[in-house]
């Protein structure tokens, strides 16, 4: 289990001493959690469809040649050693070859090996008759999966893009490679673990090499005074944050400040706290179980009825329909 992303390497944002400081500060808080790993063997041909989810799925290919793709990108060839990151868990489909039908994962045979990890067998007998070996996972972020920070990551993170400008990735995807196909004691558990540390490194390095150009949250966290107030809110959410107080913040005037903010997140202060807030409250209630009105009560707001209004403003759904969801 990975508890935090490390801090950014030297090669994140050189020419702003103070945005890398406020990004470092925001990715400190983004913990990612291993849920289920599965280290699949499977023989040629072979297509795996792999249902939508809310927790994002890791990909690790050990041995043979794959495909993989999603409604909205075209087939992608994985290589051996290759790692890919969904972060929001998209519908996709893993093939030997891009005509090959495909079946539900959930319909291969698995065994238990451990609490969280599984032998996914679909090459009907021992490993040295299967083409291909993957080693997939499901993990889980400790921010709701509409966060700003997960929506406006691409739908498919691929480690090889991203392993020049991140000398961790390289390293750990080696690591991943030998582990894999030395097939040794206690191998998938250290797997697993790589996994999480390397999800992560995909991320670092996107946050700070792949977005050179994006706008919205990035542009705002690279931002020293924006990103400083962005900071305080994903830190405090259940904190009554004011225009005023956020724009003192800033060290700017209340009309300068929201025109500043707007411009740069997309929408007003206002809006982008009562987001944060609302995400936060999901979290709460749907996977720590928190009472609505305890949540209610922590953010702040006068009656349980009042937060339930703001709450389906926000998300969508009633709060009460949170604890099906998870968070």
């Amino acid at each position: 289990m990975l508890d935090r992303l490390s801090e950014p390497s030297p090669y994140a944002v050189r020419s702003d001493p103070d945005a890398r400081d406020t990004l470092t500060e925001i990715l400190l808080g983004l913990r990612l959690d291993g849920v289920e790993y599965g280290r699949c063997l499977l023989r040629s041909p072979w297509g795996v469809a792999f249902p939508s989810q809310r927790a994002a799925r890791f990909h690790f290919v050990g041995r043979g040649q794959s495909w993989l793709r999603t409604p909205s990108t075209e087939w992608m060839q994985l290589n051996p050693g290759d790692a890919v990151l969904l972060p929001r868990g998209s519908f996709h489909v893993v093939a030997s070859s891009p005509d090959v039908p495909t079946v539900d994962i959930d319909s291969l045979a698995r065994v238990a090996v451990s609490d969280n990890i599984y032998l996914v067998d679909g090459a009907t007998g021992s490993e040295a008759a299967a083409s291909h070996v993957m080693f997939c996972g499901a993990l889980r972020f400790n921010v709701d999966p509409l966060h700003p920070l997960l929506a406006m990551m691409p739908e498919v993170m691929r480690a090889g893009d991203l392993a020049q400008r991140d000398p961790s990735v390289p390293v750990l995807l080696e690591a991943m490679e030998r582990e894999v196909s030395l097939d040794r004691i206690g191998a998938c558990g250290i797997l697993a673990r790589l996994a999480d540390v390397l999800a992560a490194s995909i991320i670092r390095a996107w946050v700070e090499c792949a977005c050179s150009d994006a706008t919205g949250w990035i542009a705002a966290v690279r931002c020293p005074r924006i990103g400083k107030v962005i900071a305080a809110v994903h830190a405090e959410p259940e904190r009554d944050w004011t225009v005023p107080m956020l724009a003192e913040l800033m060290g700017a005037s209340r009309s300068s400040f929201t025109e500043a903010f707007t411009r740069t997140v997309g929408e007003s202060p206002a809006k982008y706290v009562a987001k944060v807030k609302m995400f936060q409250a999901r979290r709460w209630i749907g996977q720590e179980g928190m009472r609505i009105s305890v949540a209610a009560d922590r953010l702040g707001y006068d009656s349980e009825a009042s937060f339930s209004r703001a709450f389906k403003r926000v998300i969508g759904h009633p709060p009460s329909a949170a604890r099906g969801l998870g968070a």
